[in-house]
C-alpha cells in the first residue's frame, strides 16, 4: 500500500491559567504511557498551551517532529482561543478530547473542568470556522482516550490522503453512463485535484511503451501472482505494458500531490484498440493502494481511495449489480442465514477488478475474458482482445459497502451500509459475491434509488462505517445516509 499516508501523530496538552499546569501535563503523560500500552506511536510535545504565544511554540514543535495529525487534549478547562488556534495553524487533521476526573478523593486541586471546556472549544471551533474531530464521548480517563486515539488514525490517513489526492481520468465516460461522471466542482469543495485526458493520450502512451524492459519482470510478476489461474501465459506482456504505462503516467503527472488515484474507459472501443480488457491491471493497482476505478467513475475513485486508507487494505469498486434468485436463496441463503430475507440479499459484480487477495482461491479463479464485450466484439468466438479479466467469488466475510458522490445538482452526498459476504457460490462470472446487508431492500429503495446514485459502489473489507463517517463529516458532506434499522423510517418512506 505504497500510495497511502504514513499517519505521524503529536499530543499537545492544553491548560488553563487558573488551573495549576502540571494536571494537564501529568494527564498527559498518562494519556502517552496508555497510548503505548496500544503499540500507538505518539509524538508528547513538552510545550504546554495556556496562550496563543503557546499555541505557536506548540505547533511549531510538533511540526518539526514531523508529526501529520494532532491530538488537542483538554487535560483541564483549556484556554478556548489559544487551544482552537491550534487547529487553524496546524496543516494536518485535528482530534479534541478531554480528561475525565481521576478520582473522588481530588476534587479540589485535583478538579480539572474539562467537561465543562469542551463546550466552550466545541463553540469557539465554530465561531472560527475550523474543523476538528470530535470523538462521540469526547471526555475520558487515559485507557479511553488512548482508544479514541486509536480511531482516529484510520480517519486522519484519510483526510491526509484526500488533501493531498491527485485523480487522473481518461476518458470520456461511455455512453448511457451518465451516472458515473458526476460534477466535479464537488472534488475540488473536496481539496481534491483532477486531470482529465483522453484515451487517446493514455494509447500514445501505452504505444510508447512496447520495448520496454520492465515488461518481462512485471509479467513474471503476474504470472506468480496467478498461479494456477494464468490462463493465458503468452498475453500477459500486453497487461504488463498497461501497467508500467499506468505507473510511469502517475509519477510523470501527479505534480503537488502526493498520491493518485485513476478513473478510466475501459470500453467499448478500449478492448479493439488496446487489445486486451484492463480489468486484471486494475485490481494489482487496487492492491497498492492506487484504485482505478471503471467506466471514467471519478466519485468512484475517490470512494475507493477513501476506503484504502481508512481500511488501510485492498478495495474494489461494484457494480450493485443482481438480485438473488429465489431457488438459490431458497437451498443455500435462507437455511444458514435466517435473519436475511431476500430482499437483504444481492449480488456485488463487476468485470475483474477485484484484487486477488479479496478473491476465493478456487480452481475458477484466474485470468478469463469480458463475457459481455466478447460476444459483442469477437461474436462470441475464441476471445483475444477480450481478455484481462479477473474472475473468482469474492472471500466471505464483513465488508462496508459506500460512496461519496456528487449528486444530479452537484451537492455532495454519501451512503454508508456495514454488511458481509456470504460464504454462497455464485453461480455467475466475473468477480463477483451474495452480499448481505439487513434491511437491504429498503436502503436500495429509499436511499440509492431516491436520492439518484449510480449502481458503482465502494467495497471496503471490515465494519469501517464509524470511521467512514467521521471522515465524511469532517469533509462537509452535507447528506451522510446509511442503512436505517426496521422502524426507523426513511423521510421518503409511506409509513401505511
Amino acid at each position: 500500500m505504497n500510495n497511502i499516508p504514513e499517519v505521524r501523530l503529536g499530543i499537545i496538552a492544553v491548560s488553563r491559567d487558573c488551573f495549576v499546569l502540571s494536571l494537564s501535563e501529568s494527564r498527559r503523560k498518562a494519556v502517552v504511557a496508555a497510548c503505548a500500552k496500544k503499540k500507538i506511536s505518539i509524538y508528547e510535545a513538552k510545550t504546554t498551551v495556556e496562550n496563543e504565544n503557546d499555541a505557536l511554540k506548540a505547533v511549531e514543535e510538533v511540526k518539526k517532529a514531523g508529526c501529520n495529525a494532532l491530538v488537542v487534549f483538554l487535560g483541564n478547562f483549556g484556554p478556548e482561543t489559544s487551544e482552537t488556534i491550534i487547529a487553524r495553524h496546524f496543516p494536518g487533521p485535528v482530534m479534541y478530547a478531554a480528561a475525565a476526573e481521576d478520582s473522588g478523593k481530588d476534587l479540589i486541586d485535583g478538579r480539572g473542568d474539562a467537561y465543562c471546556g469542551m463546550l466552550n472549544c466545541s463553540y469557539n471551533l465554530g465561531l472560527r470556522k475550523l474543523k476538528a474531530v470530535i470523538p462521540e464521548c469526547p471526555v475520558g480517563d487515559p485507557k479511553e482516550i488512548a482508544c479514541m486515539i486509536d480511531d482516529f488514525i484510520p480517519v486522519a490517513r484519510a483526510l491526509i490522503g484526500v488533501s493531498h489526492l491527485k485523480i487522473i481520468t481518461f476518458g470520456p465516460r461511455p455512453q448511457d453512463f451518465f451516472a458515473c461522471n458526476a460534477p466535479i466542482k464537488g472534488l475540488y469543495d473536496l481539496g481534491v485535484e483532477i486531470e482529465e485526458n483522453s484515451e487517446l493520450d493514455l494509447l500514445v502512451s501505452y504505444k510508447k511503451h512496447k520495448d520496454d524492459k520492465r515488461i518481462a519482470e512485471v509479467s513474471r510478476d503476474m504470472a506468480k501472482e496467478l498461479g494456477h489461474g494464468n490462463q493465458f501465459p503468452d498475453f500477459l506482456p500486453r497487461l504488463a505494458q498497461f501497467e508500467i504505462t499506468l505507473l510511469d503516467w502517475a509519477e510523470a503527472h501527479r505534480g503537488e500531490r502526493d498520491y493518485v488515484a485513476f478513473a478510466n474507459k475501459c470500453w467499448p472501443a478500449f478492448p479493439t484498440e488496446f487489445g486486451f480488457v484492463p480489468c486484471y491491471v486494475n485490481s494489482r493497482l487496487a492492491s497498492r493502494g492506487i484504485p482505478v476505478a471503471c467506466e471514467v467513475d471519478i466519485y468512484g475513485a475517490l470512494s475507493e481511495y477513501i476506503g484504502a486508507c481508512v481500511s488501510n487494505d485492498a478495495v474494489t469498486l461494484l457494480d450493485i449489480n443482481n438480485s438473488v434468485p429465489q431457488d438459490l436463496y431458497n437451498a443455500e441463503v435462507k437455511p444458514k442465514f435466517k435473519k436475511y430475507t431476500n430482499h437483504d440479499v444481492f449480488m456485488g459484480f463487476h468485470c475483474g477488478n477485484t484484487p486477488i487477495c479479496k478473491l476465493k482461491k478456487e480452481k475458477n479463479t484466474s485470468l478469463k475474458y469480458q463475457l459481455i464485450q466478447n460476444r459483442t466484439i469477437e461474436g462470441g468466438k475464441k476471445p483475444d482482445v477480450t481478455r484481462g479479466t479477473l474472475e473468482g467469488d469474492i472471500i466471505p466475510g464483513p465488508i462496508t459497502f459506500f460512496r461519496v458522490h456528487g449528486g444530479p445538482n452537484g451537492s455532495l452526498q454519501a451512503y454508508i451500509a456495514e454488511g458481509e459476504v456470504l460464504p454462497v457460490s455464485t453461480r455467475s462470472f466475473g468477480g463477483i459475491g451474495i452480499f448481505a446487508i439487513p434491511e437491504m431492500g429498503r436502503f436500495y429503495r429509499h436511499v440509492l434509488i431516491a436520492k439518484r446514485y449510480p449502481h458503482h459502489g465502494g467495497v471496503a473489507w471490515g465494519k469501517q462505517g464509524k470511521a467512514l463517517f467521521t471522515v465524511f463529516d469532517y469533509l462537509g458532506v452535507p447528506d451522510i445516509a446509511f442503512n436505517q434499522p426496521k422502524g426507523m423510517l426513511y423521510k421518503t418512506e409511506n409509513p401505511f
